[in-house]
């Protein structure tokens, strides 16, 4: 039996792309689009630098993620994966290496991933453990024209969810959402749960809702 406060090993995958593999151990993928938006991979040096360099081709050569770790990858499972176009030049790439075995260590995102991108749209990554609720008003306030208060994060991921703004991906090793926040959709929204009493208006933001014509402002009290 194991101990419950041991950490259970990740299960390992195999990434394949260009006649070259590599264990994939973290990633993130649309299984609706085979869109690939997050990989970190082991191995050697010539062989992460191929696969990245493959899946950046225009067209890409076709690319593949396996259940079970390079040269030990199980049968079938066998899933398609593409860099979606429209991510192409916000890619970046950390390779280093690894000295207990030294073998290499590959971290391939979009920057859509970092706080400070300037894309409207954003990658959350997160670990087990981690408010997402959290997270994503952190990510998704720098980026909105409208004042987001904290004690809204909850409602905010909800409805970003539930109205299809966040994508949860099939990920293994972290957690990933894909987020397309419509400013104007969430400018009403919010005016909306304010007005219902679903959300609570604090004292240093200001809330106006002219319902005749259709007028919502929000802004910070002075």
């Amino acid at each position: 039996m194991q101990n419950p406060r041991e950490t259970p090993e990740p299960e390992l995958y195999t990434i394949t792309a260009g006649g070259f593999s590599a264990t994939a151990d973290a990633f993130a993928r649309d299984p609706e689009t085979d869109g690939l938006w997050f990989l970190s991979m082991v191995g050697a040096q010539t062989a992460l630098k191929a696969i990245w360099a493959s899946l950046l081709k225009q067209p890409p050569d076709p690319a593949h993620i396996i259940r079970g770790a390079d040269g030990m990858a199980l049968s079938g499972g066998y899933q398609r994966c593409v860099i979606p176009s429209h991510t192409v030049g916000t890619w970046t790439t950390k390779i280093a290496r690894l000295p207990a075995s030294g073998g290499w260590h590959a971290l391939v995102y979009t920057k859509m991933a970092e706080f400070a991108s300037g894309h409207d749209g954003f990658l959350l990554l997160a670990h087990e453990g981690d408010d997402l609720s959290a997270l994503h008003h952190r990510f998704l306030d720098r980026r909105s024209p409208l004042p987001l208060h904290h004690t809204w994060a909850e409602w905010l991921w909800r409805r970003g969810l539930s109205n299809g703004e966040i994508v949860p991906l099939q990920s293994a090793g972290i957690t990933a959402h894909v987020c397309r926040p419509d400013a104007e959709s969430l400018r009403e929204d919010l005016s909306r749960a304010v007005a219902l009493g679903l959300l609570s208006l604090p004292e240093d933001v200001t809330l106006d809702v002219d319902t005749g014509s259709n007028h919502h402002t929000l802004g910070v009290a002075a």
